[in-house]
């Protein structure tokens, strides 16, 4: 192992590797440290296997942080258009899904080859299977205990990443060295997570399991437009996993399924045109039959269509278009795709990820509280975060 560089890094997740390639171009020596097996656990699972590296429309408006304008800095120095140029310059085939989503078109393994390429290239050496003891500061910078010995530098660099999914070897690393160096860490809470129902409601809608249909989730003045999903422990899908982020335990959230069709015109044509017809076929049109059944079950509402009166096909309309939940959770850390709140951004500057009362440490990526939407913003974070911070060391 490399005893002595001028930067450590520790984390070889997105941001870290980000971060060890800028610094590493710019001449630094760059030693990079994971208690994983392999760099980019998280890359190799994210977009179903193929990566969501990024999105075109990225810009501070899609990051929740308690301070939005932290972010504004950084994204502006490494944008959308500065990764894919690196991308394509490995000759990376990728495609762009709804959304500004971009995928490469084979495997996030691509991704994690052209990151550990450029690593190579500018020098940077990386240790797997470390396992970190301690982290104290020293006369020329930070000492960093370890399974494999004692490395030096001075920089260093904390690319942890936060709590979400345990089983991928997330810890709280990263916050128990910004409370030992005496930076503030703000409350951490799942994000981009299905949420769960309490089990009187989660059993009635059991049936449901496995439906998915396109609907706005709204919470305050939030609202996501994407697919909802029924699972057999709550909700799910892009809509529900964007509303995580914002809603909180005892908030309900609005369900409005179908959110670019006219239900009530719809069952009012359906009524005009065949009044023998039941209601759950009539809405059978525009919304799974199943989901459209428990609809009419739950709102009590029986016989045909000819039978119901314009106040009743109002009624239904709103239970399609305006049901109101109340989530009793979230899935928690173990399913959440990130983590919300972290080291506290007032502690660092926003241009270099410095911790601004320890000159010489560096916080980057998912452990900072900046946290992006679904759809490829928290990758263009980790890359914008490490860039920053690899320009300044």
């Amino acid at each position: 192992m490399q005893r002595k560089s001028d930067v450590i890094v520790i984390g070889a997740g997105a941001a870290g590797m980000m971060c060890a390639i800028r610094a590493g171009q710019r001449g630094r020596s760059v030693t990079v440290l994971d208690h994983a097996r392999a760099v980019g656990e998280k890359i190799r699972i994210s977009g179903g296997g193929r990566c969501n590296f990024t999105n075109i429309n990225a810009s501070p408006k899609n990051f929740l942080s308690a301070n939005p304008h932290f972010c504004k800095s950084a994204l502006a120095r490494f944008t959308p258009a500065d990764f894919i140029a690196m991308v394509d310059r490995h000759g990376i085939a990728w495609h762009e899904k709804t959304l500004g989503q971009l995928f490469c078109n084979n495997s996030a393994k691509d991704i994690i080859v052209m990151l550990l390429d450029e690593m190579r290239a500018a020098g940077a050496v990386w240790h797997l299977g470390v396992e970190i003891s301690g982290v104290e500061r020293s006369e020329g910078g930070f000492r960093v205990l370890t399974s494999e010995g004692i490395c030096e530098a001075a920089s260093l660099v904390i690319a942890t990443g936060g709590k979400s999914i345990p089983k991928m070897g997330a810890t709280g690393f990263a916050y128990r060295i910004a409370e030992q160096f005496g930076l503030a860490v703000t409350e951490t809470r799942p994000g981009l997570v299905p949420l769960t129902l309490d089990p009187i409601l989660l059993e009635s809608i059991a049936p449901l399991s496995g439906i998915s249909a396109p609907a706005e989730i709204r919470h305050g003045k939030t609202a996501f437009r994407e697919a909802l999903l029924f699972t057999h422990r709550g909700l799910s899908g892009p809509a529900i996993l964007q509303i995580s982020s914002y809603w909180r335990e005892g908030d309900a959230i609005t369900v409005d399924i179908e959110p670019d069709v006219d239900v009530t015109a719809h069952l009012k044509k359906a009524k005009q045109a065949n009044g023998r017809q039941s209601p759950q076929t009539a809405l059978g049109e525009i919304v799974p039959k199943r989901l459209a059944q428990y609809i009419v079950e739950r709102e009590a509402i029986s016989g045909n269509m000819a039978d119901l009166s314009d106040k009743l096909l109002a009624k239904l309309a709103d239970a399609v278009q305006n049901w109101s939940v109340r989530p009793s959770g979230s899935e928690g850390y173990r399913t959440a795709e990130v983590t919300l709140g972290g080291i506290d951004t007032s502690a660092l500057d926003s241009r270099s990820m410095q911790a601004k009362a320890v000159p010489g440490l560096y916080f980057i990526g998912e452990c900072v509280d900046v946290t992006g939407w679904l759809g490829g913003y928290n990758f263009q974070w980790a890359w914008a975060s490490g860039f920053a911070a690899g320009e300044a060391l």
